[in-house]
């Protein structure tokens, strides 16, 4: 980082000459993404100098009336950027030399940040600014040209054209080949789970689940009143011969078997094909959460579990909530032949149709390759954020952590060695004040690793590297603390029977 000389620094301005309201404003983007715009536009017009110093984070909060963590934030992005630099002891300062990409301050890399999430919180995304700028247009123009079609009850699969362009992406990203009528359009992946088992179990009915899994996604089985029965995760993926033992008449198993969740591990040639055997003989489903597969940074993403069987007994689940964004509540599934009558009269029964609204908007960023640009410029961030992110966690924690970073997703998991005791990982995690979740919660019998599962996806990197370094001092801390208190430091084994 540059530094601009102390001895004789340019004064602060009193006010800084802000403008919060012009063209170069994003509408509906967080505090500090609206800031760091204004000061980008006021840096690059020449209304502070290089080398200015820039007021002190409390003075411009008062000024503006942003909280302070907003300034902060919105300062280390000028950082992170180029627009500004920092010395400890004397302030933040406009950069010797400006980014050449300034020339265009109104147009960021990123340009939503998700407000009031906090580091490592899962489910975060960015959108590219001519993404976005694309989706608008799209949605302005299907709007101007609003049609019959919106003012009566439509197909409860949603609008063939979404489900065409769809089809057509799933051929050429994941491998799988499907007629858009074995397309649904759904409010995201577990209201497609809802649905989708509604239509293929009776009450009580067994399903296989991952464990470690998405606790998102056994709660909702469990609440549509199935039996989900925990199955052991290995590095190959799920242990189909222990699903076997546990629930032999089992009608249906959840995966995700491009990229488990939580452990990231990829799921085996060998133990696919054992699951499908398993599937076939059983006369049971299996439902494929291919809930990240787009984010694949080393290589071409892995072909489907849904593509080798041919849409025979997987149901494909996918959504829009994280290659786009989570506001759109739009997913979808891709559906066996034999199966489409009846979940289609169930979604009908459950809640007749999904909106119509955004439809079109999306099948256009389909279409137009505006979506597939998008993922090749967000797909970069996330990969700088997952590197700034394990190699924080990896240096700072003088081994206390373990970190394998991941060839593909959104979230990492670090962890403690095996015997450390699961109220390490938990102390520290609420002393750092970070979000994100305990490695542990997502365990049902098996014995849980202590750890954490971390989101790296949405989130500016000095904001993921400053909390990485605090989650990596508090977890020296705790394991030091327990190792003072003589206390042995066994893993506590009462998660295996809740």
């Amino acid at each position: 980082m540059q530094k601009i000389p102390t001895n004789s620094p340019s004064p602060a301005k009193a006010e800084l000459p802000l403008d919060l309201m012009g063209p170069h404003i994003t509408a509906g983007a967080s505090a500090a993404h609206r800031l760091y715009q204004a000061l980008c536009e006021t840096i690059v017009s020449g209304l502070v100098k290089p080398g200015e110093l820039l007021p002190p984070s409390r003075t411009l909060a008062r000024q503006t009336g942003f909280r302070r963590n907003a300034v902060v934030t919105a300062y280390e992005r000028l950082i992170a950027d180029g627009f500004a630099d920092a010395t400890v002891g004397s302030g933040t300062f406009v950069a010797a030399r400006i980014p050449a990409r300034a020339a265009e301050p109104n147009k960021p890399k990123v340009v939503v940040e998700t407000p009031g999430q906090g580091a490592f919180a899962l489910g975060c995304t960015h959108i590219d600014e001519r993404a976005l700028q694309h989706f608008r247009a799209f949605v302005g123009r299907r709007m101007r040209a609003f049609g019959a079609e919106h003012l009566h009850y439509g197909d409860p699969r949603g609008s063939r054209e979404l489900r065409a362009a769809i089809a057509d992406h799933l051929l050429s990203a994941r491998g799988l080949r499907c007629d858009p009528d074995q397309i649904m359009l759904t409010s995201g992946t577990l209201h497609a789970l809802r649905i989708v088992l509604s239509a293929i179990l009776r009450s009580n009915d067994q399903v296989w689940c991952e464990d470690p899994g998405y606790p998102a996604a056994r709660t909702t089985i469990a609440h549509c009143g199935y039996r989900a029965v925990p199955v052991p995760v290995d590095e190959h993926g799920m242990r189909v011969a222990n699903g076997r033992i546990a629930a032999p008449s089992a009608r249906a198993a959840y995966v995700t078997p491009s990229h488990q969740f939580p452990l990231g591990v990829q799921m085996s040639m060998p133990r696919r094909l054992e699951l499908l055997d398993w599937a076939r003989q059983a006369g049971a489903f299996v439902l494929e959460d291919d809930y990240d597969s787009e984010f694949r940074y080393d290589g071409a993403p892995l072909m489907s579990l849904a593509g080798i069987d041919r849409l025979q007994r997987v149901i494909y689940l996918g959504t829009f909530a994280k290659t786009l964004f989570p506001g759109l509540r739009i997913g979808y599934c891709a559906l066996p032949e034999r199966l489409i009558a009846d979940v289609t009269a169930a979604r009908a029964a459950l809640d007749r149709f999904p909106g119509t609204l955004m439809e079109g908007a999306v099948a256009d960023m389909l279409n137009s390759g505006a979506f597939a640009a998008n993922l090749k410029r967000v797909r970069k961030l996330y990969r700088e954020a997952r590197d700034a992110l394990a190699e924080t966690l990896e240096a700072k924690s003088d081994g206390a952590l373990s970190v394998p970073v991941p060839s593909q997703g959104l979230h990492l998991v670090a962890r403690f060695d095996s015997s450390v005791d699961l109220s390490v990982a938990a102390q520290a995690k609420q002393a750092a004040g970070a979000e994100g979740w305990l490695l542990a919660d997502t365990y049902s019998r098996a014995r849980p690793l202590p750890g954490f599962v971390l989101g790296f996806s949405g989130h500016a990197v000095p904001q993921l590297v400053a909390s990485a370094e605090r989650l990596a001092r508090e977890s020296r801390s705790a394991l030091r603390a327990k190792s003072r208190s003589g206390r042995p430091g066994v893993t506590r084994l009462h998660y295996q029977n809740r």
